[in-house]
């Protein structure tokens, strides 16, 4: 069963979580980063090569996988504090609460002080109401 959140709670989570949300976020930013990278060296390949080295291709690989690492990394920290991610890209973050007895998501982005918004388990970010 999934943790339950008060507001408090995850108020509290988030002095936690906040500083491994922003390390997520950028390591998100700089995975596409590598990926969009890898690309350009891919299809530097298929024409005639450039002035390419041949660990080129192997080094932005290496760091494809570092990021993603630390991505998974970072992902099971906040998984085990019972917060669930909703974008790796933003920084958004569901906590499971109870609000006049139903089930209901908490949501936090990356850039808020605290906890200002829930919504419905099935509604998205688009569906946010203000506590």
């Amino acid at each position: 069963m999934a943790r339950i959140f008060t507001v408090e709670e995850a108020n509290a989570a988030l002095v936690e979580l906040r500083p491994i949300v922003e390390k997520m976020v950028e390591h998100r930013r700089d995975l596409v980063a590598a990926q969009t990278q890898q690309t350009e060296l891919i299809t530097r390949i298929a024409g005639n090569g450039g002035d390419m080295q041949p660990s080129d291709l192997r080094e932005v690989a290496a760091s494809i996988q570092a990021e993603a690492d630390a991505i998974a990394t970072c992902a099971e920290q906040i998984s085990a504090v019972g917060a669930q991610i909703k974008s790796l890209e933003e920084g958004l973050l569901d906590f499971p609460s109870i609000r006049d007895g139903e089930e209901v998501l908490l949501c936090w982005k990356l850039g808020e002080d605290e906890i200002g918004y829930w919504h419905g388990v099935d509604e998205g970010f688009a569906g946010r109401r203000p506590l």
